[in-house]
């Protein structure tokens, strides 16, 4: 009971602090709230959005393994996996964060994919996307050099989903796409036509699931970046600005911090670990794993910048 107290004072103490500081810095809360809501509104709703309604729309019209067929082959050549897990895994390295988690939950609650595959695919598919890192982080670094920092971004994040593969979950994942083992629950196969009506309200269901998602997402993105106000009051560094908020750390940091911000991304910040969890909790995935897993990944990310800068520091950050 005393510790459940103290944590209950600790609460009403940092909370009445933040209103403290709303209203005794409310140019500067101004700025960081009008800060995240112009990250979600330039740029996690144009390049998220059509993705979640997209990949929605496929989940429920039940076309994710003839979508994937291209790769699969390739995926499962290493891994060792079914289609649905194939199509989570691509829509979570090419779509971006928080495409991973959306896509896996949404296979999950739809019995295309089990619960030991939920798991498996959170642990190293929910990731910054492509288009984010190129176009923007390492502009932003400005960094010249592409591919050793894409291994970094993904390549690492591949190899590590490869080790769970074969040692956690080795024995542990159906590998052969049928229905009794995809647990269907009655989902449509491709073969299966649907009338227009049915797919406009597979239409309409995916559009509200990710209007419910974006802007779940939004919330997350102002008030982690309001929690700046605690550094910015209290006189310290901002170095943990791309803790609380990725995107709108590295915009603090600009090319300043490198290395740090890249070890960095990985891990993605605070604000898309808490949109992850407001993801997965209605399918029940291990949240503590999800972050377990994240931090072992920003760990190895540390190393590779490491073991590049003792290998040709030359090069290093170039």
């Amino acid at each position: 009971m005393q510790a459940k107290s103290r944590s209950y004072v600790l609460y009403i103490a940092f909370f009445s602090f933040l209103i403290l500081l709303l209203l005794t810095h409310s140019q500067t809360a101004l700025y960081y709230a009008l800060n995240g809501l112009d990250l979600w509104f330039e740029n996690m709703i144009p390049t998220l959005m059509p993705f979640m309604i997209l990949s929605g729309v496929m989940i429920r019209l039940g076309l994710t393994e003839g979508v994937c067929a291209i790769f699969h082959p390739v995926l499962d050549f290493f891994f060792h996996i079914r289609k649905n897990v194939s199509f989570a895994i691509l829509t979570g390295f090419f779509c971006g964060f928080p495409m991973g988690a959306k896509v896996t939950a949404d296979l999950l609650e739809r019995g295309l994919v089990t619960q030991e595959e939920g798991e498996f695919l959170l642990s190293f598919c929910n990731n910054i996307g492509p288009i984010y890192f190129i176009s923007f982080a390492l502009p932003l670094l400005e960094r010249k050099l592409k591919a050793p920092y894409l291994f970094g971004m993904y390549g690492l994040p591949l190899l590590y989903g490869l080790f769970l593969r074969h040692t956690k979950f080795r024995g542990r994942l159906p590998s052969i796409d049928n229905d009794k083992a995809q647990g269907r629950m009655g989902q449509p196969s491709p073969q299966q036509a649907k009338s227009a009506l049915a797919i406009l309200e597979d239409i309409d269901d995916s559009i509200q699931s990710a209007i419910q998602s974006i802007l779940t997402l939004g919330g997350y993105m102002v008030l982690f970046n309001l929690l700046n106000l605690v550094p910015d009051a209290l006189g310290l560094p901002c170095v943990l600005a791309p803790v609380l908020e990725i995107t709108g750390g590295l915009k603090a940091f600009g090319a300043s911090m490198p290395f740090l911000s890249l070890v960095l991304l990985p891990f993605g910040g605070l604000s898309c670990i808490a949109q992850t969890y407001s993801i997965i909790r209605p399918v029940n995935l291990s949240f503590s794993g999800y972050v377990a897993n994240k931090l072992i990944l920003t760990v190895l990310t540390a190393l590779y910048y490491l073991g590049w800068a003792l290998l040709s520091p030359a090069t290093f950050l170039a």
